[in-house]
């Protein structure tokens, strides 16, 4: 069973950054005023930030990744570790990790590695640099989490289309001997892999002629073989089933009670799962923040753009108890619980 502790690592800060672009809801051309008025009190989102086509979700790690080393004021030979998680790389190959260690200036001695991971992107990324850190050969490292997912989704698609957003994130880890335990549980089941998929690009269906052709899925659905495919029944049912399931295994095993966990930081799917997921778990809506109604659902960069966008000055100005929670693509899903004390989480940044 994938349950473990980490000790000896502690978070020391968190950045992120969106693009300037701005998407409305209420300006999608495929909605009327009724769809809209619907969508928006289910879903919880209202615009999203959109990437131009020069942007890539490296670019929006490397920019928070620059104002968090900055503000750290962490020489950049003292970084032994950058790990890039997302499923919008700049290339095939090479790995994108090694291209933002020499682009942020690090040393040729980083660590650094690329994990294709989505909406449960960050804490498989948290769990893997903790375990990197924990016995002290390496110090300090960066954990860079972020996609472009609007340029894997139809415009066309009423269905995914409107709940997407760009983002990228950095978080800040240190090895230290006076760290609290970090606990973790993370789960897989690739028997769902089909209910979020991408069926073309990859080596198993490569892109040819009829990757590029669009298809009427259903009702308002009309996209190609590149674009991501979601069933949302499938995942909707994924989500309200494993997230419950694995906070409470946390809590099983982190020797704190329920109600002293200061904030529940879910995976931002949409507002009517995470309320059912919430109502499930029977927390107070002011355990719960979300971020989702200006951002929507950045897949792997949701957990930490909802803590530096709603969480900031209580994360700066107090030690803070957390669990955090993410489900989807893969099938895959887990839960961390760790602690911060007065870290660093610079204003959001723009590009």
């Amino acid at each position: 069973m994938a349950l473990f502790a980490i000790n000896n690592v502690s978070v020391r800060g968190i950045a992120s950054c969106v693009p300037k672009d701005r998407v409305k809801n209420e300006d999608y051309p495929l909605f009327s005023p009724e769809e809209f008025a619907k969508l928006s009190k289910s879903t919880g989102i209202f615009e999203r930030r959109k990437a131009d086509a020069n942007t890539t979700s490296s670019d929006l790690c490397y920019h928070a990744a620059e104002k968090l080393i900055s503000k750290l004021g962490w020489e950049k030979e003292s970084i032994d570790v950058l790990l890039f998680v997302s499923q919008t790389p700049d290339y095939m190959l090479p790995a994108t990790s090694c291209i933002l260690q020499n682009r942020l200036g690090l040393s040729i001695d980083t660590y650094a590695m690329d994990i294709s991971m989505g909406c449960s992107g960050w804490i498989y990324g948290f769990s893997t640099i903790a375990q990197l850190l924990t016995h002290g050969g390496m110090k300090r490292g960066l954990l860079l989490t972020g996609e472009t997912t609007l340029k894997l989704v139809s415009e066309y698609d009423k269905s995914a289309y409107p709940l997407f957003g760009d983002a990228g994130t950095v978080t800040a880890v240190e090895f230290d001997v006076n760290a609290r335990t970090t606990y973790f549980h993370l789960q897989t089941d690739g028997g769902g892999y089909k209910a979020i998929l991408t069926p073309d690009g990859g080596f198993r269906n490569p892109t040819s002629e009829k990757s590029l052709i669009y298809e009427d899925i259903g009702e308002g659905i009309r996209l190609n073989r590149l674009h991501n495919r979601l069933n949302g029944m499938d995942v909707f049912a994924f989500g309200l089933l494993r997230a419950p399931q694995t906070v409470d295994k946390i809590l099983e095993y982190v020797p704190i009670q329920r109600e002293d966990i200061d904030y529940y930081l879910f995976h931002q799917a949409n507002l009517y799962m995470n309320e059912k997921i919430r109502k499930k778990l029977k927390l107070k809506e002011e355990q719960v923040p979300y971020s989702l109604r200006d951002f929507g659902n950045t897949s792997s960069a949701t957990i930490p753009l909802t803590m530096t966008t709603q969480l900031s000055e209580q994360l700066q100005h107090n030690t803070t108890k957390l669990i955090a929670c993410a489900f989807g693509v893969g099938l895959s899903w887990g839960t961390v619980y760790f602690e911060t004390n007065n870290i660093i989480c610079p204003k959001l940044i723009e590009v």
